[in-house]
């Protein structure tokens, strides 16, 4: 999975990449062309609780890929412009996060004079919606003339999809706000559209405006957020200063700016959301690891995750959620009061599932 973080300039987009991935940026690297890209571990408490009963050789957790995009410059104008280079980089990412300033710096200006939240959200959704119509414009027009040629049936399937794509882009709403079916998201994969990409929006506040952010965040709920567009919060300097403290100096920093939840453990429960994400985990004396899982996917999927061998030779899958696990406080305990047990390959795997593949 790979993650698009996104901003204008000077919004904190590349403290909070260094602060999720505890990087430091050299700053004159900050200034360049090239995309930073780091793989984040995935902070799972029960996989902690996991290594601690079976002390494993080794604990591994599920990653996600942080991608701090780069490319957007200023117009002669002053504005920021939303450049091809830009536009082509965020394409690949599986979701985005975009960050927006809410904190006044004299220092450091806003890129477009003042704070604004909305407009600055919708400057990126607007160049997103007509990214996305010029490429359904120019596929249409292909498929009509291909389908008078060939009648391809294929082609037939995927005439309609569009043109409901391009009449939503033209209402100037983002695809990811339609309620478009799952094969409808498969034909339009192959495009890598934009404004289907589920979105987070991440406030950025100073450590003077820890009381203000509920209502920034009212007025997210009442005009932006959906299914597939959500929101955090985080105080981007102060948690860039607690990046780099040991964990326990940390947890006492948190405390005197009240913060609960830090800027990581907010984005990977967000996009886990977003994503329709979930874990289950092996166990073993050898490892301990949690595995990253669509919502959905049965047992023998799940098997294919651990290994390509195990999905074709699947038999049984040996099951004991997570909490029936630590309530017992063994696989014995749990199989003797019924809440270990063997399920077949359509198995639906739920989060938090302790899984050992039976196979030939």
């Amino acid at each position: 999975m790979q993650i698009g973080i996104v901003g204008l300039p000077f919004t904190g987009k590349s403290t909070l990449f260094q602060t999720i991935t505890k990087t430091l940026l050299d700053p004159n690297e900050l200034t360049k062309s090239e995309a930073h890209q780091a793989m984040i571990k995935v902070p799972d408490a029960r996989l902690d609780k996991l290594t601690e009963m079976f002390i494993p050789k080794k604990k591994v957790n599920a990653t996600i890929e942080v991608v701090d995009v780069v490319g957007l410059q200023k117009g002669d104008s002053g504005s920021t412009q939303f450049t091809g280079n830009f536009l082509g980089k965020v394409k690949t990412n599986d979701a985005l996060v975009q960050v927006v300033r809410l904190f006044e710096n004299e220092t450091v200006p806003h890129p477009d004079g003042s704070i604004n939240m909305m407009r600055d959200i919708n400057s990126f959704e607007t160049e997103f919606i007509l990214s996305d119509m010029a490429i359904v414009e120019k596929r249409l027009e292909t498929i009509k003339k291909q389908i008078l040629k060939t009648q391809d049936e294929n082609l037939k399937r995927e005439l309609p999809v569009l043109e409901k794509c391009y009449e939503i882009l033209q209402t100037e709403k983002p695809l990811r706000d339609a309620e478009l079916t799952k094969d409808e998201l498969h034909i339009l994969k192959t495009y890598q559209l934009l404004s289907v990409k589920p979105m987070l929006i991440a406030l950025n506040f100073d450590e003077s405006q820890i009381n203000d952010t509920e209502k920034y965040m009212e007025e997210l709920v009442k005009h932006k957020l959906g299914h597939n567009t959500k929101a955090l919060s985080f105080f981007g300097q102060i948690e860039k200063e607690m990046a780099d403290l040991p964990e326990e100096d940390a947890r006492v920093f948190m405390n005197d700016y009240g913060i609960t939840e830090s800027a990581l453990d907010k984005l990977i429960r967000e996009a886990y959301d977003l994503l329709g994400l979930q874990s289950f985990f092996t166990v073993g004396e050898d490892e301990c690891r949690a595995w990253t899982i669509k919502k959905g996917m049965t047992a023998q999927e799940a098997a294919g995750e651990i290994h390509t061998d195990f999905f074709k030779k699947f038999i049984r899958a040996e099951v004991v959620h997570y909490d029936d696990f630590i309530e017992t406080g063994s696989f014995a305990k749990a199989k003797e009061v019924g809440k270990w047990r063997l399920e077949g390959k359509e198995y639906i795997v739920k989060d938090g599932d302790i899984i050992s593949v039976r196979h030939s």
